[in-house]
């Protein structure tokens, strides 16, 4: 049975969460300090890019970028890039 997928990471004092939803295709939603401020019906296999802003002054932008493998069942994996760089997200177990 497929599961959903949760990714975090603290940058600073803020948290980022990304949330996946059930299945190779499920929804998407990109969560800054417990706000949702991204959202994607569904993904593909392949790289899903969901942008955002970090609420300081001013602004940070930054992206999410989320791996769903194509040829091997498994789960996706999620990478935070800041400033040019890119920081895995490790994946939290929600009980």
């Amino acid at each position: 049975m497929p599961r959903s997928h949760h990714f975090h990471l603290d940058h600073g004092d803020h948290s980022i969460t990304v949330n996946v939803g059930p299945g190779r295709t499920g929804a998407v939603e990109l969560l800054v300090n417990g706000k949702v401020i991204a959202y994607q019906r569904e993904h593909d296999v392949g790289t899903t890019v969901l942008a955002g802003e970090l609420p300081e002054d001013p602004v940070h932008p930054f992206r999410v970028l989320l791996h769903q493998p194509r040829l091997v069942p498994s789960g996706p994996r999620c990478a935070l890039e800041l400033d040019g760089v890119e920081t895995p997200m490790p994946e939290r177990a929600v009980v």
